[in-house]
């Protein structure tokens, strides 16, 4: 079967997308960008990657009428625009204008559960998309879930980051909102299932883990699962805008996603009907056996995909391709070279830099501007990276956006998502025994020459003594 797959480089779409392929399906991907978009060498026969913008119109002229079914797993609650439910609406409409004109069967689309009369921002789009596309002629099947817990996963990381830094909560009183979660291998399972089965066409399921649970439980489910003792206490004079602040400053989120989620948290999203369980014979795992799951993947770094690498959870509105030439006219290089000892020794470790690995170099100087960048709303360093070991066009990377990575040719370039007055950019490249090492500034008017010229004193250093790192043993 020809399965049309949106979201193909989002969290959920990266892991559905090799089940499908596992099924014998063939499967068209759709992506914003080619050159973020990583295919395994045992796809390649069952894939098809095509370019799409579902807010342009023209663009949707590359999906093909020749297929079977389709997800919708598209949406934009952490992206830079406040106005993401009218752009939500709009990707749905020209999403059924043009799946209306192909010759599929279904559309499968992955939502929130909402079951409470009052809504957040965030949920009423979701469900006024499941509205959109139910106007279709071709049958939706509605997958309504929590939240989903998985290595990686934006509550997960959440709850991570939380429950690792803070030994004792003060916390807004949303975190007795109940909620029933759900694992990531389940939601997958739903939706592989859920694929061209007429029992699920026209409808919409609830999906849910066993487990009903307030925030304040999940949080000390997970001190639990890591041995850890935690103190939890709740008030109610945190206003949603202070619980987004305590979000965004002490976990890995951005401040519109943590805003988001304040929204949402307030609300209860508990199944009322898991009949679905039954019609496709899922059994879903418990919250202590998901965190459980996660953990191990963590640990054994075999995480499939991050909500991070997302380009929404950066400053990035654009395709990365637009960035990969490095301009010269009217930047600052700093260009540095070594003669390289070991090659092997030296590429491994470029390929594993940053994240808990850090940058080999005057650390404390990268996390002070990491600190610096959160105060001024930006993504500050908390991100890390998804593998501890590989790196993949379009990964996030600290606060770096990864632009190219080819580890053959060792040529690795990065982006910076910092805030700055001015674009900046990274690059490590091995041409024969030597290691080029060149940071280039594209200031934006007298601020940006200013902040230059503040920073190139630790340039000597840090840049330096990094590259020493990278080929030293």
């Amino acid at each position: 079967m020809k399965i049309l797959l949106t979201g193909a480089t989002g969290y959920i779409g990266k892991r559905l997308l090799p089940i499908l392929v596992a099924q014998g399906h063939h499967v068209i991907c759709c992506v914003r960008d080619k050159n973020r978009f990583y295919i395994p060498e045992d796809f390649q026969q069952n894939l098809e990657v095509i370019e799409v913008d579902f807010l342009e119109k023209d663009s949707l002229k590359a999906i093909p009428e020749a297929i079977d079914a389709a997800f919708y797993l598209i949406h934009s609650m952490s992206g830079p625009d406040t106005n993401y439910d009218e752009l939500e609406s709009q990707s749905a409409a020209n999403f059924i204008e043009k799946i209306n004109q192909t010759q599929a069967q279904q559309i499968v689309y992955l939502s929130g559960i909402v079951n409470d009369k009052s809504l957040s921002k965030h949920l009423s789009s979701r469900k006024n998309v499941e509205t959109i596309l139910s106007q279709s002629t071709v049958p939706l099947t509605t997958l309504r879930a929590g939240i989903i817990v998985g290595s990686g996963s934006a509550s997960f990381e959440i709850i991570r980051d939380l429950v690792n830094k803070l030994p004792v909560m003060i916390t807004p009183k949303w975190l007795n909102t109940k909620c029933q979660p759900i694992a990531i291998n389940d939601v997958l399972e739903f939706l592989s299932k859920a694929l061209l089965n007429p029992a699920t066409y026209h409808q919409n399921f609830d999906i849910g883990g066993p487990d009903i649970l307030t925030y304040k439980e999940m949080l000390l489910g997970f001190a639990e699962a890591k041995r850890l003792k935690r103190y939890i206490f709740t008030v109610p004079v945190m206003t949603p805008k202070l619980s987004s602040y305590w979000l965004y400053f002490v976990t890995s989120t951005s401040y519109k996603l943590a805003s988001a989620l304040v929204s949402s948290m307030k609300v209860e999203v508990v199944c009322s009907n898991q009949h679905i369980n039954k019609l496709l014979n899922v059994t879903p795992m418990t919250y202590k056996e998901a965190l459980s799951r996660a953990l191990q993947k963590v640990d054994e770094d075999k995480v499939a995909s991050s909500w991070k690498d997302s380009l929404v959870s950066g400053r990035f509105k654009s395709n990365i391709s637009g960035y990969l030439k490095i301009p010269k006219k009217d930047c600052f290089i700093d260009r540095r070279k070594k003669e390289i000892v070991n090659l092997e020794y030296t590429i491994n470790k470029i390929w594993a830099i940053g994240g808990e690995n850090g940058w080999y170099y005057g650390d404390w100087l990268w996390s002070l501007r990491g600190f610096i960048d959160k105060l001024f709303g930006g993504v500050g360093s908390r991100r890390g990276r998804t593998h501890k070991n590989q790196i993949y066009s379009g990964d996030a990377l600290d606060f770096w956006r990864v632009l190219y990575a080819n580890k053959e040719e060792g040529k690795l370039i990065l982006y910076a998502e910092m805030k700055l007055p001015g674009e900046a950019w990274l690059e490590f490249k091995i041409i024969h025994n030597t290691l080029y090492q060149a940071a280039t500034f594209k200031p934006k008017g007298f601020l940006g020459k200013l902040y230059w010229y503040s920073v190139l004193p630790f340039h000597g250093f840090i840049f330096n003594g990094m590259l020493n790192k990278l080929i030293k043993e």
